[in-house]
């Protein structure tokens, strides 16, 4: 039944996704992060309803009488840079056919970026597609939450089969990005029933993190909680329900939760601690061998492991977005990577500035603001955790950009006349703590 709801639904939203490609868009984002062919036990588990819907997106776009626009920021052109690269070490890939298979679903992302770029240009669209993402992995959240909760935090989280969140650190890493988001949403939202389950999936997000048993999401859970009150602009009122809801996600998990963390500090005496530290020797002596193009997509394999590492028979993968980067890309790639990373946080940066003295662009200062820490969360997560090309990071570099879009455009036009009173629309009121 299940599989059959879900044909309908994605088949029949393809003339409305042709017609508005945005929503194509938000089509294939849902489909994307939250995986609900996954879901089924029959035909609809494997079928490509990804690439239906993306299809259909490129369809639409290709005939849209929409005025669209290419934003051309030092964002967008060092991601470009980013994206043509990946497909000239794909040319000279180490192993070629898995490589190719690995730019495929590289470049599928970016391809769906690109269209990001084009169609979201609007407060009303960036609202929509944070809402999308938040929905989607928000559901594993807290679903998560309710099963750590229910079982005591015996048993670990997992995400989606099949998608890049399926493993518990994947997942944990996806939910510290978000939970950033469902904040800007908070604010947003006029509805104090929405206000109030933007806040019950919070909590329940952070006990699915903590229920993941991934150490890299906790040391990155860290750093966000603590960007988190800086971004706040009444610490004292924030900063107690935000520890609270730490400390009774951590006291609440059993004693094999509490030594597996406190492996953190011991991981000379942990083998997958050790596996990891590896895999990164691998990925350094692997690019040292080739510096400029590296070994291309699906590089950690064990062949390549007995040619480059320490220990070839502890086969690993890479466990970081930056030495999978640098093995299968190069040092030029690792660059462009970093680069980016660095231009997207300094984007939202440019966004909060710009934003401070104008009321009705407050949305936009938040949702720079918490893209920031969701950032944030992703670059430490990543340091133990690969997933370079995931698609959500580079959403939020979208998102960064689109705000600044946003911001400079309104920047140009006139400021908005309100009588002594600000627009509904323009200046939503902020939930205590978020920072102005």
């Amino acid at each position: 039944m299940r599989d059959i709801l879900l044909t309908i639904l994605v088949f029949g939203a393809i003339p409305f996704m042709i017609a508005r490609p945005s929503i194509g868009l938000l089509v294939w984002s849902w489909l994307g992060y939250m995986n609900p062919h996954r879901m089924t036990w029959g035909f609809a588990y494997a079928f490509p309803f990804v690439q239906v819907a993306a299809g259909a997106t490129f369809v639409g776009l290709l005939f849209s009488r929409e005025k669209v626009r290419f934003p051309w920021t030092p964002v967008t052109v060092v991601w470009l840079m980013w994206a043509l690269w990946t497909c000239v070490t794909t040319f000279f890939a180490l192993n070629p056919v898995s490589a190719e298979l690995g730019w495929e679903r590289s470049i599928k992302v970016q391809a769906m970026i690109l269209a990001t770029l084009l169609l979201m240009g609007s407060r009303e669209k960036l609202n929509q597609l944070t809402w999308v993402i938040v929905a989607s992995i928000g559901f594993f959240g807290i679903k998560g939450g309710l099963f750590t909760a229910a079982t005591g935090g015996v048993y670990r989280v997992w995400g989606p089969p099949g998608s890049f969140i399926e493993g518990n650190n994947e997942l944990a890493l996806a939910l510290l990005m978000i939970v950033p988001l469902m904040r800007y949403l908070q604010t947003q939202s006029r509805n104090r029933w929405v206000r109030g389950g933007l806040i019950v999936g919070m909590v329940l997000s952070a006990f699915a993190i903590v229920g993941s048993y991934s150490r890299g999401a906790l040391v990155g859970g860290a750093v966000m909680v603590l960007m988190l009150w800086l971004k706040s602009r009444h610490k004292l009122m924030f900063g107690i329900p935000l520890f609270l809801t730490a400390v009774l996600a951590t006291s609440f998990m059993p004693e094999k939760w509490m030594e597996r963390m406190g492996t953190i500090g011991e991981y000379t005496e942990d083998s997958s601690a050790m596996g990891r530290i590896n895999a990164w020797h691998f990925a350094w002596n692997l690019a040292s061998d080739h510096p400029v193009v590296g070994g291309g997509f699906n590089t950690f394999t064990r062949d390549l492991f007995h040619r480059y590492a320490p220990d070839p028979e502890a086969f690993h993968d890479a466990h970081s977005i930056y030495f999978q980067v640098l093995a299968e890309h190069g040092f030029v790639g690792l660059i462009l990577f970093v680069l980016l990373g660095f231009l997207t946080l300094r984007t939202a940066g440019w966004v909060i500035r710009a934003a401070r003295d104008r009321p009705d662009l407050l949305w936009a200062r938040d949702l720079a603001a918490m893209m920031q820490v969701g950032f944030v969360g992703y670059a430490v997560g990543g340091i133990f955790l690969g997933l370079a090309y995931f698609d959500l990071p580079y959403h939020l570099m979208t998102i960064a950009v689109l705000a600044k879009v946003a911001v400079q455009d309104a920047l140009r036009a006139p400021v908005p006349q309100t009588n002594g009173a600000l627009d509904t629309q323009a200046a939503s009121p902020a939930a205590p703590g978020m920072h102005r």
